[in-house]
Parts: C-alpha cells; sequence; structure tokens
C-alpha cells in the first residue's frame, strides 16, 4: 500500500491541507501529516492543527508521495527548510510523486526540478517557476509531479493523487460522493 506524508509548516493553507488529507483517507491511503516543529501547527488561517509526527521523528524511506500544501508563509517555511528540499530532490531522483499546491511549487523551484516540466501554482509565483512550463489548468501532472492552483482547487489535486496511487474509477466514485459532479453540472447548467 502507498503511504503519503504532508508537511506542515507554520502558516499553511488549511483547506489544501485538510482536504487532501480527507479525500486520501477516504480512499484508504495511509496518510500523515508531518510538522516541521511542534506537534500542533498553526495555520494561515489561524486554525491549530495536530500532527500527526514530526519531522525529526520521520522516516521518509517509509513514504512514497510527498504533498506540500500552500499557504503563506507556510509556503516559505517549507521553501527554506533544507531538509524538506533535500527530501524532495531525492523523491524526484527516485521516480517517486510529489506534488504542491497553490504557492507550494516554489519548494519544487528552489529543489531546481521544474525545468522543462508542466508546473501551475496559485497566481503570482510563475517568477519562482521560470523553468517549467506554466500552465493555468486546475491541476497539471507532468510524470512524477503533480501542482495545483489554490484552495479552490485542492479537492481536484486530492482527486488527481487518488487516481495515481489507486485508480481512476475510485476518484471518480469519490468526486460524485463529495457532490463535485453535481457542482459541475449545476455549474454547467446556469
Amino acid at each position: 500500500m502507498k503511504k503519503v506524508v504532508i508537511f506542515l509548516a507554520e502558516g499553511f493553507e488549511e483547506i489544501e491541507a485538510l482536504t487532501v488529507v480527507d479525500v486520501l483517507r477516504r480512499a484508504n491511503i495511509s496518510c500523515d501529516t508531518c510538522s516541521l516543529s511542534e506537534k500542533q501547527v498553526k495555520g494561515a488561517h489561524n486554525v491549530l492543527v495536530e500532527a500527526d509526527k514530526l519531522i525529526s521523528e520521520l522516516n521518509i524511506n517509509e513514504y512514497d508521495v510527498i504533498v506540500l500544501p500552500g499557504g503563506m508563509p507556510g509556503s516559505t517555511n517549507l521553501k527554506e527548510s533544507a531538509q524538506v528540499v533535500k527530501w524532495v530532490k531525492e523523491f524526484n531522483k527516485e521516480g517517486k510523486i510529489v506534488s504542491a499546491i497553490c504557492a507550494a511549487p516554489i519548494v519544487l523551484g528552489k529543489a531546481k526540478i521544474v525545468k522543462d516540466k508542466k508546473i501551475t501554482s496559485y497566481p503570482g509565483f510563475e517568477e519562482e517557476l521560470k523553468e517549467g512550463i506554466y500552465c493555468e489548468e486546475l491541476v497539471v501532472e507532468d510524470g512524477n509531479i503533480i501542482t495545483s492552483r489554490g484552495p479552490a482547487t485542492a479537492a481536484y489535486f486530492a482527486l488527481k493523487l487518488v487516481e495515481r496511487l489507486v485508480d481512476k474509477n475510485t476518484a471518480d466514485t469519490l468526486k460524485e460522493g463529495m457532490l463535485l459532479k453535481f457542482v459541475e453540472e449545476k455549474t454547467k447548467s446556469n
């Protein structure tokens, strides 16, 4: 069974982190949250979340996927973590999935893994990703790198991970159960 680690740095975007945790666990994917400092981490909107693990106790070799939620200053804090950047480079080299949403793709830029790769982010971070091929889709997938735009795309980002880790049928079933298909249909008819 594939195992996912989601890094939580002070100032992370709560919707992006917790939506991914929720959706992955709905799909029965093993998913741990990992704090860069204290067990309790404060999000960008002052929501306190207790992480499953601390980075100091993490055995990164147990995991198959890294997820980096955005938010500010959370993304900057992730980018400034030498350990997170090192692991992103290692996962990429091994062909393991490295995923980031919102501002967090700046970590991938710092790790120098976006060159000639299709990538997206929250608007305004394009300059830090200029070595990549910038796209404006909801979720962008290029090999082992998956990126997404921001809070409103968090469920689609999470479902892409489910599709990659389990299968498209499971992702579609979750999408329907979460009423995303309903919202899409209603949006088209308006």
